[in-house]
């Protein structure tokens, strides 16, 4: 049987799931709901809840679910006195590995701690994870991890600015969250699956998962787009500098996908909030440089932008600090990850490829004192 060779497994499949669907007839759904009709009539704790449990939650049981991540939001002393021994210049994808990583120290997985009780459990901490190491990092603060909020996206915003937050900036976060939950076999839900294969613990494929999420060929575009959107003036000054940039060969992040052929669904639903924010805070400027960009790589790269491009300037709207970009889709993608753990468990074989070897062959082996 004759094997396809391609660059980084590209087009291979690697397995089967139920979880998603990207690319092709499908372009993007969850469960086989469309991604447009989960972020226009979602929050975010319902698709988790799609992604974990296998189907929409009816009002009581979404209330039950919201009620359950309320109530774990607060972190145990231990955490809290390890994050703040963390240096404030860490990048900030390391204290949420780190985090996850002791959580799993303290709260062991086992029966009565079991996959869906830890997913739930990050689900509601990482939050406050990232926001409580932050504010005592840059402020030497420490914060309550609890908030009065009722959902993720809204707690989320309140611990890290320390006030409740407005409500458009709420549910733009909840659509940033539902477009970042799952995405099929990416590199770090493919991470967590290989990890998960070995029956390692469920901590362990979640680190391993966010470790490959630390990359910025994966996860940190948004925070690279948002460097390079900010250093222009205006549209003029965008066009220039990355024209330059394109005749330079540098890389320009945020653009193009290894799925997506033509475009990324997700960018129609997170370029409307990124216009929409940048309308309200009074700095169209900002989008005008972000399209700018979208339309001059188009036209000379064929390159469309993705999710993390205009995902850079709905966050800047909201004063989330730069590098926190990443982790928020941590935030997210805990509970695709979660999900693909269950399903890899549910059906288990070891995740183990074959290499073509290229190296040399029959070596003549020489002894030590004659090399």
């Amino acid at each position: 049987m004759s094997i396809k060779k391609t660059g980084g497994l590209a087009g291979i499949v690697a397995g089967e799931t139920a979880i998603s669907a990207a690319g092709g007839a499908h372009n993007l759904e969850y469960r086989g709901y469309s991604i447009y009709d989960l972020a226009e009539h979602c929050i975010f704790e319902e698709v988790a809840y799609l992604l974990l449990y296998g189907a929409l939650p009816a009002q009581d049981q979404l209330d039950t679910f919201m009620e359950r991540l309320h109530a774990q939001r607060d972190l145990p002393k231990a955490l809290k006195g390890v994050l703040e021994q963390i240096p404030a210049d860490t990048h900030p994808m390391d204290v949420m590995r780190t985090g996850v990583s002791l959580l799993g120290n303290l709260e062991h997985e086992s029966e009565s701690h079991d996959q869906y009780a830890i997913s739930e459990r990050l689900l509601a901490t990482l939050p406050a994870i990232l926001a409580y190491w932050w504010n005592y990092a840059q402020n030497a603060k420490r914060i309550e991890c609890t908030s009065d909020a009722q959902t993720i996206a809204g707690h989320f915003l309140t611990l890290l600015h320390q006030k409740p937050d407005v409500r458009l900036h709420v549910r733009a976060m909840h659509v940033s969250l539902i477009l970042y939950a799952e995405h099929e076999f990416n590199a770090s839900t493919f991470t967590a699956r290989i990890i998960a294969s070995t029956l390692s613990d469920f901590y362990s494929a979640v680190g391993g998962a966010i470790g490959a999420l630390r990359g910025p060929l994966h996860g940190g575009a948004n925070e690279a787009a948002m460097e390079i959107i900010s250093r222009a003036k205006n549209p003029d000054d965008a066009a220039q500098m990355i024209r330059q940039m394109l005749e330079n060969k540098d890389l320009i992040m945020g653009f193009g996908h290894r799925v997506y052929s033509e475009a990324d669904p997700r960018n129609r639903v997170i370029k409307d909030w990124s216009k929409r924010l940048c309308t309200e805070n009074g700095q169209p400027m900002l989008y005008e440089i972000s399209e700018t960009i979208e339309k001059l790589m188009w036209e000379e790269k064929n390159l469309f932008p993705n999710l993390d491009f205009y995902s850079a300037s709905v966050y800047h709207m909201m004063d989330i600090p730069t590098p926190l970009f990443t982790p928020i889709f941590v935030m997210s993608r805990v509970s695709g990850w979660a999900a693909h753990i269950f399903e890899q468990r549910s059906n288990n074989k070891l995740i183990r490829p074959n290499a073509d070897y290229t190296g040399a062959n029959g070596l003549k082996f020489i002894n030590i004192e004659d090399r």
